[in-house]
């Protein structure tokens, strides 16, 4: 039967033991991996760790309003403890209570797993090496253009955040969009089997995280594990533009429904225009059909984020007159943003993260906007094998839309000696070792105008550029 509220302490245990849930135990409000955000009649998740150990903070987690903590060893305090190992509980009578289990993970994960087959709600999984953020929030405006749509929110895609945005489910959602992001060969397989999709979504495959699998082919094994774990009457939709995720093809069930710029997809796009500031526009074809449309999103990649939008639109049964002003919904860029930057010129700030792909991405934005171009790149990593060829793609391009260069990070020279073999003058490049040592280079050199691009991986802390422009007069 599905639960008419949210979970209780009740489920909770169900999903642990044998026990079995009433209509009067404590409702809970939230799940938290962070004691300073816990809140009253929420649950604090203990999470081991080397540097930071949850289960220091069970206290303070209690003393802000949490009724339980899921943990693997009693904490300091004096607190109920119920063990949930033992297979057989009954209700706590007094809280808050520790419920002590093997793992605090797997048991967040079973938890998941046990609420979100409460449910009979069909589920899209999106997964891929860049785009699934932007894919899972234009997909979640369309979907919610007819449906009640719950959404994974920001960066929930992993074997944590995947459980705690299930969690949110309830009675009077119709979809759920849940990115699947991937580190390791079965992970997906995992949130699959927690979420349970209907239907899956895959973006690009590229080399992110080939340091730490070792291969494209591992990388093309571990994303396909969502179109593997789709049921026969699901539906699998690829990317008809990549042979890498067209080959997934043969490891699902469920149908096929691809999309691209290939007249050959089942859902295509020819003439696009990019507007700059103002959006991509083009002609999306499906069928006999074919429609003129505009999104919001900023550079000619974001057609493939709009087909993708448009593909679960019409496999979930909305109309063109749904989807169309869902795609034209969703005013926020997500994580790149354009942002005025000092001496009145434009900062394209993508400082999030940073792979092959998404930097070519980026450089073909900048080449798209009028003004002196300025390119600020950083390190891309985790890229292994490939780390040498992805930065001299991205130097090559440089020189193409560059007029200015700055690299920052040891791996980012290559970038610059690439785009300088290019064609790019030596004069206007500059090498720096830190995101610190840019902003100087900058400073000197910035004029009203110009279009700055700032872009690294994570770990660069290319934010800090923008930050310390964010200063300047």
């Amino acid at each position: 039967m599905t639960p008419r509220s949210g979970p209780t302490l009740g489920h909770i245990l169900e999903a642990l033991t044998s026990y079995r849930p009433t209509h009067e135990e404590p409702a809970v409000s939230s799940f938290v991996v962070d004691s300073r955000e816990a809140i009253r009649d929420s649950v604090f998740i203990a999470f081991p760790g080397e540097k930071v150990d949850g289960h220091d903070y069970v206290a303070d987690a209690f003393a802000n309003g949490a009724m339980a903590a899921l943990v693997q060893h009693p904490p300091a305090g004096d607190w109920a403890i119920l063990d949930a190992r033992s297979g057989e509980v009954e209700l706590p009578d007094r809280l808050p209570v520790c419920i002590l289990v093997d793992d605090t993970l797997r048991a967040l994960q079973q938890i998941a797993r046990n609420w979100r087959a409460k449910f009979d709600i069909r589920v899209i999984g999106i997964t891929g090496s860049v785009g699934k953020t932007s894919t899972k929030e234009l997909a979640a405006a369309v979907l919610s253009q007819r449906y009640r749509t719950l959404k994974s929110e920001g960066n929930q895609n992993n074997e944590i955040g995947v459980p705690l945005t299930l969690m949110n489910l309830r009675a009077y959602h119709e979809r759920a969009v849940i990115e699947m992001g991937m580190y390791a060969k079965g992970e997906i397989a995992l949130l699959c089997d927690i979420a349970r999709p209907t239907v899956g979504v895959i973006t690009i495959i590229g080399p992110v995280h080939l340091e730490r699998l070792g291969s494209i082919e591992a990388i093309v094994d571990a994303k396909q594990e969502l179109v593997a774990a789709l049921p026969r009457d699901g539906v699998a939709i690829l990317n008809m533009d990549d042979p890498r995720v067209m080959g997934m093809a043969a490891h699902t069930e469920a149908r096929i429904f691809t999309y691209g710029l290939d007249s050959g997809a089942d859902l295509w796009a020819d003439q696009i225009e990019s507007m700059g500031l103002d959006g991509v526009r083009f002609t999306m074809h499906h069928g006999d059909e074919s429609m003129n449309v505009r999104v919001p999103l900023l550079g000619r990649h974001s057609v493939h984020t709009a087909l993708r939008a448009a593909a679960i639109g019409l496999i979930e049964g909305l109309s063109w007159e749904e989807i169309i002003p869902g795609l034209g919904a969703m005013s926020s860029q997500l994580r790149l943003v354009v942002i005025p930057g000092p001496r009145g010129s434009l900062l394209i700030d993508d400082t999030y993260n940073s792979s092959p792909d998404s930097a070519l991405a980026a450089l073909n934005l900048l080449a798209d906007l009028d003004g002196r171009h300025i390119a600020v790149l950083g390190d891309m990593l985790e890229l292994g094998e490939a780390e040498l060829q992805a930065h001299q793609i991205v130097g090559r391009r440089v020189a193409d839309v560059a007029d200015l260069l700055i690299s920052v990070g040891p791996r980012a020279q290559t970038i610059a000696y690439q785009a300088i073999a290019a064609g790019l003058p030596a004069d206007r490049v500059s090498i720096v070792d830190d995101a610190p040592a840019a902003v100087p280079v900058l400073e000197e050199i910035i004029n009203a105008g110009d279009v700055i691009l700032i872009k690294g991986s994570l770990d660069m802390a290319m934010d800090r550029i923008v930050t310390a422009l964010g200063r300047l007069d």
